[in-house]
């Protein structure tokens, strides 16, 4: 390894460690902690001042150009869904379609089909009283059901567009979206269905706790009627469906095919996220009878939350193209490739440390694609 390579890997790592300290110390908010994470960077890698601003706004604007509608759309789409009560329906209607013994993972696949759409957060204040109510009836511990409830929320949230870590990762090493939906399904589904309901058990039985006995009350829907599970369903794997169905016809239709265009447009991600808005405003309308005002505010509440993920998201775009204009991309690929490092585990490793040091999914994914994957 060279001097040269050497500095650059040490400034790298020095990098992510305060970076990890200003956040989980200071409390300095994440998308200021990546700005001054990615000007250290640059400035100590020799970059120069111009050039270090210039990477960084080129970042930002190449990430946020590609993805911002989608994290938005996203939003929008899962405070529909949360407003008209579709969510509780889905959550509800499958575990009432499964036998009691098998509650636990009817709750683990309801958090992770309601968090497809929705943000961590939201899912986990919408399916509590859920799972109280639930909890309650079945005579179960609290924690049998809720740990379920919160691992098909957290895999969702951390492997499946359209959620912001997931998305800013897609846009960082230029991968597929309708593969990666594919694949979050086919490895996040099995984890939740094992981790959620085996270990909560596990934790359940070393507890010893007793069923919980005064459970919250099922929040009411604002709105006269609520949405059913059926068509809150379709809304939710619509743009799953059709750009899956996009990436299916670019390995199978050739691009002289007249319908692959067309496809092509539907199975983009903000035109298939735009959709499903729209098929959930006229569902809203139709069927729970909102009117547009009502709209307009639920859509107001729903994008306030976007402004901090797309501040860190784009600061982890321009965080990636200072690393890699300063040749600290080529420093960590030669390092992995020296070392016999495998990518994924050295990218699933910054991870994991990053989200233990600060507590968010969103950063994490960021720092760990924008940095040790970013080459």
């Amino acid at each position: 390894m060279t001097t040269r390579n050497f500095l650059l890997l040490l400034i790298t790592g020095v990098s992510v460690v305060a970076l990890v300290v200003l956040i989980a110390r200071f409390k300095l908010p994440s998308f200021i902690a990546l700005v001054l994470a990615s000007l250290g960077v640059g400035l100590c890698s020799g970059a120069g001042p111009l050039d270090t601003t210039r990477s960084f706004a080129e970042g930002v604007g190449a990430v946020l150009g590609s993805i911002a509608m989608v994290i938005a759309l996203g939003a929008l789409l899962g405070g529909i869904l949360a407003a008209t009560g579709g969510a509780e329906q889905i959550a509800f209607t499958l575990i009432r379609a499964f036998h009691e013994r098998w509650t636990p993972w009817a709750v683990a696949f309801a958090g992770f089909i309601v968090g497809l759409p929705v943000f961590f957060g939201v899912g986990l204040v919408l399916l509590a009283p859920v799972v109280f109510t639930i909890a309650r009836q079945a005579r179960m511990p609290v924690m049998r059901l809720g740990l379920p409830l919160v691992a098909g929320l957290s895999v969702a949230h951390g492997l499946a567009p359209p959620h912001p870590g997931p998305i800013a990762a897609v846009q960082f090493l230029k991968a597929d979206v309708g593969k990666t939906l594919f694949y979050s399904v086919l490895i996040g589904l099995p984890t939740v269905l094992l981790c959620g309901p085996l270990l909560g058990g596990f934790l359940a039985r070393q507890q010893k706790q007793q069923p919980e006995e005064t459970a919250q009350s099922e929040k009411a829907p604002t709105n006269k009627r609520s949405l059913s599970a059926v068509p809150a369903l379709v809304i939710i794997l619509l743009p799953v469906l059709l750009m899956l169905i996009a990436t299916i016809a670019g390995l199978t239709l050739t691009k002289s095919d007249t319908w692959r265009s067309y496809i092509d447009f539907a199975g983009n991600p903000t035109v298939a996220m735009l959709i499903a808005v729209l098929v959930a405003f006229g569902l809203a309308v139709a069927v729970c009878e909102f009117d547009w005002p009502q709209l307009a505010k639920i859509a107001e509440e729903s994008l306030a939350p976007v402004a901090t993920i797309l501040l860190v998201v784009g600061a982890g775009g321009g965080f990636s193209r200072v690393l890699v204009n300063s040749g600290a991309g080529d420093a960590l690929a030669d390092f992995a490739k020296q070392c016999k490092i495998s990518p994924l585990l050295l990218g699933w490793v910054a991870a994991a440390l990053v989200r233990l040091a600060t507590g968010s999914a969103t950063v994490a994914i960021s720092t760990a694609s924008a940095g040790p994957c970013a080459r």
